[in-house]
């Protein structure tokens, strides 16, 4: 078998998750990586036990590199992508696809002017159960949907000193808890229940307007306490909270709240869909179970299992039931999708994957939502 070569750029938590990922798929092989530095690049790829390390212009002039991964902060997404595809490589960029509609626009026209695989690694579509969800719908089981009420809730910014290049809007853009985990909310809304946002109602909190940045790398302070003396004070103009009321196509609403400040909440997203026959309720903290609520008869409790979900559910789970699959099983059930349209060399007519234009479509939602709340205002999307 002759396996696909993967160049994968970017090393902090994504880019090993990607990595890890790809290492399940058998037409597969991470054969090099890429960081800022020859000499960053060289260290980490001895760590994850990758052959190859490049800058990034070096990794696009390896010919037998077909596929890369953009894993970097948001603010080289556009660029970075957009050099793959001009040297022929397929892409997969993280999300956001880039830091402005123009940039994503161009990106959208470009990959499909070369007919290269592309996709956005919106990778929670791919709890089984949330295909269940959508292919339930599909299927009339769900009904109209009357509404959706969602959350994403973490806790890793939840004290002052917790900082990121995140918290930095050159780096991650204007937005960030929406744009950051409120774009994998938008976008599963939208994949489950196949509505369209078309007007937004936003509001914005900062919790800590001001967080103590660490003026060395935190690793060097390993094993030791910090000093008020080892820190410098940075204005915060991004929300740590958002609520956020929706407004749907098929006339019906909805309303999402994403915070970073929630203690305990490690990384929930939770779904509460309410239809005309049945609501669904679902949470990625315990991602193999899914209620199915009834107004005449008992309610139910779907565990996932191959044997008990729908047909096309089937292609995306690898265990048999109660031998639980996780986050990490999301990004491998994804690529085997965009690997598949890769082995084929060409994107699929209607990709099962999120593609540059989910991208677009996301990056569009969340500037609604970040001009609905300066506006404070409603916002047609």
């Amino acid at each position: 078998m002759t396996k696909i070569k993967v160049g994968v750029v970017g090393t902090g938590f994504i880019g090993p998750a990607h990595i890890e990922a790809l290492r399940r798929l058998p037409n597969v092989e991470v054969a090099a990586l890429c960081e800022v530095t020859a000499e960053l690049a060289a260290t980490k790829a001895a760590q994850l036990g990758i052959e190859r390390s490049y800058t990034f212009d070096e990794l696009l002039k390896q010919d037998d590199i077909q596929v890369v991964h953009i894993c970097t902060p948001n603010f080289l997404h556009y660029s970075q992508s957009k050099a793959a595809l001009l040297a022929g490589k397929h892409v997969v960029c993280e999300k956001p696809l880039a830091k402005d509609l123009h940039e994503a626009e161009e990106l959208v026209e470009l990959a499909a002017q070369t007919g290269l695989v592309n996709a956005v690694h919106f990778n929670l579509r791919y709890y089984p159960l949330a295909r269940q969800m959508k292919a339930m719908h599909e299927s009339g089981e769900l009904g109209d949907v009357y509404s959706v009420m969602g959350s994403y809730l973490q806790d890793w910014l939840f004290y002052e000193t917790d900082y990121s290049w995140r918290l930095e809007p050159d780096k991650s853009g204007n937005s960030r808890a929406i744009a950051d985990i409120g774009s994998h909310l938008m976008d599963i809304i939208e994949y489950i229940t196949g509505l369209k946002t078309v007007a937004v109602l936003a509001d914005f909190n900062i919790i800590h307007k001001t967080r103590k940045k660490p003026l060395k790398p935190v690793e060097t302070y390993s094993g030791k306490m910090l000093q008020p003396e080892d820190y410098a004070d940075v204005p915060i103009t991004t929300e740590d909270h958002a609520n956020v009321l929706l407004r749907f196509n098929n006339g019906n609403r909805g309303v999402i709240t994403v915070s970073q400040v929630a203690a305990g909440r490690k990384n929930q997203l939770k779904l509460e869909i309410a239809g005309s026959k049945k609501s669904f309720a679902w949470n990625s903290e315990a991602p193999n179970e899914l209620w199915i609520g009834k107004r005449d008869g008992a309610n139910e409790v779907l565990l996932r299992d191959p044997s008990l979900v729908h047909p096309d559910v089937r292609s995306i789970i690898t265990f048999p039931g109660g031998h639980n699959e996780g986050f990490a099983d999301t990004s491998k059930q994804m690529f085997k999708e965009v690997y598949a349209a890769i082995e084929a060399g060409k994107m699929p007519e209607k990709p099962t994957f999120p593609t540059f234009a989910d991208g677009y479509r996301e990056l569009l939602i969340c500037e609604k939502i970040l001009e609905s709340n300066t506006k404070q205002a409603w916002v047609e999307v």
